[in-house]
């Protein structure tokens, strides 16, 4: 996948738990620097670097309030994230579908014999 992948900028940006903590508390509404920071054992340069991750990732667009620039979510973001998991869920289940199918087919002997076996 290329670098600039926007599946691959979420994941990177929703692995780290400042992050998650951050889009979490967005989740309640609009929030600058200063109020994420509030709660928070990190300082106000740490709370932009990780809002420039969540931004890149197109998870947060942030505004222009005055000398404040409040973050808000962008459900959007996470489009990407949702398709994936959507399709692989929907991959594995075929797949467990497929496999409890072909289970079920096998005579019982074969299937007891394998099990004392094991």
């Amino acid at each position: 996948m290329p670098p600039d992948d926007p599946l691959d900028r979420a994941f990177a940006a929703l692995a780290d738990p400042t992050r998650r903590a951050i889009l979490q508390r967005l989740g309640a509404g609009d929030a600058g620097v200063v109020e994420l920071a509030g709660g928070s054992p990190l300082t106000q340069p740490a709370i932009t670097k990780h809002l420039k991750v969540l931004e890149r990732a197109g998870l947060i667009a942030r505004g222009r309030d005055g000398q404040r620039r409040p973050a808000r979510l962008r459900l959007e973001g996470l489009l990407p994230v949702d398709d994936w998991l959507r399709r692989t869920h929907a991959e594995w289940s075929d797949r467990f579908d497929r496999l409890e199918t072909h289970l079920a087919s096998q005579p019982e002997a074969t299937t007891s014999e394998e099990n004392r076996d094991a």
